[in-house]
């Protein structure tokens, strides 16, 4: 009877790093763009609530991360042992409300202890340690995030909003007299502000345009149906057909 053991997924990793000729000539490099391809995977499994392909996708995870240590074994720098020893350490390190004797009142009292210990662990800013790779929302949100642990935050709501309109301001005079590169910071200021309002109303931004993309794309596909069917090409159809498409689009459930 075959057997669905972490073990037994180490030990097909090892012997495909020596027997195939593809796994064995990987390395970090070529395959990290694989790891933030499979971790997007989850997320979409993850947004549609489609839990039986979640469970694929964490599958493909779990394989990177061996894959991933499988090449650092080989390479000398650490084996499996070492990343679980790594993050059982930290997981119990950064938890003495459970492992400790430090008392929390709820999970806000968490996360600042979180953050506390991570810059006891020798990280120089509060917000160190947020990936540059992250998409820009997402990583904008973990920033300002980080930042209102420690107090660097607005006092209200309201006042989050009056920046986002003061910013919508700013961008308009800059694009009625002022140059592309001032235009680009006046938005990028913008985005920035709509996404520390995002936090303010519990939205997380990249979630929300995911959404809306996805929405996006839903209507559109449904627009180029519709005109196929019809025997037009969506390239010669005019802007009204589209929007009457659009329209019907709009009230269909999904």
């Amino acid at each position: 009877m075959e057997e669905y053991t972490f073990e037994r997924l180490l030990d097909i990793m090892k012997k495909l790093r020596v027997e195939c000729p593809w796994d064995r000539a990987q390395t970090h490099d070529s395959i990290k763009g694989h790891t933030i391809e499979e971790a997007y995977e989850a997320v979409e499994a993850i947004d549609h609530k489609d839990y039986e392909e979640l469970k694929n996708e964490l599958g493909d995870l779990l394989l990177h991360v061996v894959f991933h240590a499988e090449i650092a074994e080989g390479d000398g720098r650490f084996a499996i042992g070492d990343v679980l020893q790594a993050i059982i350490e930290k997981l119990i390190r950064r938890h003495p409300h459970i492992f400790g004797d430090v008392v929390v009142e709820n999970a806000n009292d968490v996360k600042r202890n979180w953050e506390q210990i991570k810059m006891d662990e020798g990280r120089e800013s509060v917000i160190d340690g947020i990936p540059d790779v992250l998409p820009a929302l997402l990583k904008a949100h973990r920033m300002q995030d980080k930042a209102s642990k420690v107090g660097f935050d607005w006092p209200h709501r309201d006042d989050v909003w009056k920046k986002v309109e003061e910013e919508v301001g700013e961008l308009r005079d800059a694009i009625g007299h002022q140059t592309k590169d001032e235009i680009e910071e006046e938005f990028g200021d913008l985005l920035f502000s709509l996404v520390n309002y995002a936090r303010f109303v519990d939205v997380n931004p990249e979630d929300a345009l995911r959404k809306t993309i996805q929405k996006f794309s839903r209507r559109f596909r449904h627009i180029e149906k519709r005109l196929k069917d019809a025997g037009k090409d969506i390239h010669s159809s005019s802007l009204e057909e589209m929007d009457r498409y659009w329209e019907e689009a709009k009230g269909l459930p999904y």
